[in-house]
Order: C-alpha cells, then sequence, then structure tokens
C-alpha cells in the first residue's frame, strides 16, 4: 500500500454527491494524510452509504473479521466514518468531508489543520453552496412566525426537537478553525445540535455531550439572543443535527457574504421593514443579521430580499416592533428533498457524478 490510497479516497469523496473537489497544489490529499492513516484510507474506501455490520463488510469485501470491529469503531470515534449502535448491533458507513468528516474534527483540529481546512473550504464552499438541491435550509425563529402563515414542520425548530428521542450538543468546528488561526468570535460557540429518534443514542458518544430536550430549548433560546442563525439539513424528514451560526465564522455564512452566493441556502421567509415604525436604532443592521441583508440609506433602513434568509434575527429585537416575517409566495418557494437519500440522489443527478457503487 502507498500514497494512491489517499488519491482512491479523494476520488471516492468527491463522487459522493456532496464532492470533495482536486487543488492545484493537492492540499485535499494532505488534509487526508494528516486525518487518515493508510489503513484507515483503505478501509473507508471498502464502505459504503448504507450502514452495515462488521460482519456484513467482512463478507462483501473479504476482509478477515478478526479485528475489523477495532478499526472500524476507532474510525468512529476519530470521526472518520458513521457508526451507530442499534440495540446492541453497531453498524457503520462511510461519510461525505461536508455534512460528516469535517464537522467532527473537534478533538483533532489543531493549528496546522486549522490553517489546511480553511484555505481548502474557501474552495471547496462556494462550490458546494451552488449545488441543487441546496445542502442546507434556515429555520426561523419560531415565536416570530405567525399562526396564519401556517409553516410546516421542517420550518419549525420546535418540530425537529419533537420528532426525535435524543440529543446531544457541540462545539462549534467553524468557531474553533477560526480561533486557531487567530480569528476567534466571541459569540457562544457549544452551539451544534445532534438529533437521534433512538433512546440514549449519545450516552457515552465520542462527540459533545448528551443533553435533555429542556436543555435543547435552553441552549436554542442563547443562541438567539446572541444572533445565531438556526441552520439544518435542506430535507423534509430525517433531520440529524441543528447548527447555530454567525456571519464570521459559518463555513456557508461566511461564503455567502464574501462571495455573494445569495441563493445558498433554502429559505422560506424573508423580513420587512416598516419605515413608519422603524426609529433608524440600527440594531438589526449592526447587530443582528449575519449576512448584510439590510440597506441603511440616509437612516432608512430596508430589507434587501436578494440577500434576506428569513432567520427572524431582526425581529426579535426590534425595539419597536417595525419588523415581521413573512412567508414566502409559493411560487417562491423550494420544497427540500425527502430525505438523504432523496437529497443524495437529485445532488448526484445535478452534479453528474455515478455514486451508485456507494450505496
Amino acid at each position: 500500500m502507498n500514497d494512491s490510497i489517499y488519491d482512491k479516497l479523494a476520488t471516492i469523496l468527491d463522487t459522493l454527491p456532496s464532492g470533495f473537489p482536486k487543488t492545484e497544489d493537492g492540499l485535499e490529499i494532505r488534509i487526508l494524510k494528516k486525518l487518515f492513516t493508510q489503513e484507515q484510507a483503505d478501509l473507508f474506501c471498502d464502505l459504503k452509504l448504507s450502514f452495515e455490520t462488521d460482519e456484513q463488510i467482512s463478507e462483501r469485501t473479504g476482509r478477515t473479521l478478526d479485528g475489523l470491529k477495532d478499526q472500524l469503531d476507532e474510525m468512529v470515534g476519530l470521526g472518520l466514518i458513521m457508526g451507530a449502535d442499534l440495540g446492541g448491533i453497531t453498524v457503520y458507513r462511510l461519510q461525505p468531508w461536508v455534512i460528516g468528516i469535517y464537522e467532527l474534527l473537534f478533538d483533532r483540529m489543531d493549528k496546522e489543520l486549522a490553517e489546511m481546512c480553511y484555505k481548502y473550504n474557501e474552495l471547496f464552499m462556494p462550490k458546494l453552496l451552488k449545488n441543487r438541491p441546496n445542502l442546507l435550509q434556515v429555520i426561523p425563529i419560531e415565536k416570530e412566525i405567525t399562526e396564519k402563515q401556517e409553516s410546516l414542520h421542517y420550518e419549525q425548530v420546535s418540530a425537529l426537537i419533537e420528532n426525535n428521542l435524543s440529543y446531544a450538543v457541540g462545539e462549534c468546528i467553524c468557531k474553533k478553525e477560526k480561533a486557531l488561526i487567530g480569528r476567534k468570535c466571541d459569540k457562544p460557540s457549544e452551539v451544534c445540535f445532534a438529533l437521534a429518534p433512538i433512546e440514549g443514542f449519545f450516552d457515552d458518544f465520542f462527540w459533545g455531550r448528551a443533553v435533555s430536550k429542556e436543555e435543547m430549548y435552553e441552549i436554542l433560546q442563547k443562541a438567539e439572543e446572541a444572533g445565531l442563525v438556526h441552520i439544518t439539513t435542506n430535507v423534509v424528514n430525517g433531520h440529524y443535527a441543528i447548527c447555530n451560526c454567525c456571519g464570521c465564522c459559518c463555513a456557508a455564512l461566511k461564503t455567502i457574504n464574501k462571495f455573494g452566493i445569495n441563493d445558498a441556502l433554502n429559505t422560506h421567509y424573508y423580513a420587512k421593514i416598516d419605515e413608519e415604525k422603524c426609529s433608524a436604532c440600527g440594531v438589526c443592521s449592526d447587530e443582528r443579521c449575519q449576512v448584510n441583508a439590510i440597506d441603511n440609506e440616509n437612516d432608512i433602513f430596508s430589507v434587501n430580499l436578494k440577500k434576506c434568509i428569513g432567520c427572524g434575527l431582526c425581529v426579535s429585537t426590534c425595539p419597536t416592533d417595525a419588523i415581521e416575517l413573512i412567508r414566502k409566495a409559493p411560487e417562491d418557494q423550494v420544497t427540500p428533498p425527502m430525505d438523504e437519500n432523496d437529497w443524495n440522489e437529485k445532488t448526484g443527478k445535478f452534479r453528474g457524478v455515478d455514486y451508485s457503487e456507494y450505496v
């Protein structure tokens, strides 16, 4: 086995729907070499997107069963692959760079890796955010949605929480990366959530810490107060994460601000300012909006609808109740894919990649 295994690993990651594009200087290979041993890279290349037990992997690939589970468990603990304990039976699958390996690097992220990931994601994220369907969707502050607007379950953070049974919270990898390269953010960092429909799923989990449903709501409230945007996967069913993001650190929001990719997220609402009620205090534009979507011309504030992501942060702190959150017209809305498999299929077709070998 030689370094060619890393080229194979990079090719597989780029064949997956979300992608892992090549760079001119081989930066992506250097990242993989820092994260994977050759043996781990080789094992990753034998896995599928569908969950399998170690026995099934052994039977399908011809790998010896002796020691295989230990290797797989070690890779799960390093965030390189996904593992799940289903009532005493552990299953494993490969995972993409984003959302997947990158988000689980918190314990392994050092200055060298932070610098490499920051540089790589500067190249990768603009491509990822132009894929269709969108990778991510914005979940607005729920209390700012009026009853008459009839929000759907995947647009409500409470529905995402109530539809699951286990919860964990962990540190934001984007914030740690920025801190390590000298650009620390002053907003809360323990704000990334994982969700699971299985009780006790996050007990002794390798990432983050298990929390109760009540703690989830408390942390989400603090995130809203701190001016963080609720973002989750762009699907109707099967949400497994909720991120709370700022425009200075979040790989997605930062990319939107830097490159002006205004349709990078699936959004369901937009904000509107009543000029007669507005006191021109500037809180909405200066402190709350994470995507620079509020224009100020001679102390007359207005929402730039091309930039607005409908998060509701500006609404919740307006001292004169001059801002409201409005649901987009039906013709301006995009229904998310039904689940992760549907998203993979549609994005794979959009990118023109055949990932069927890994299903």
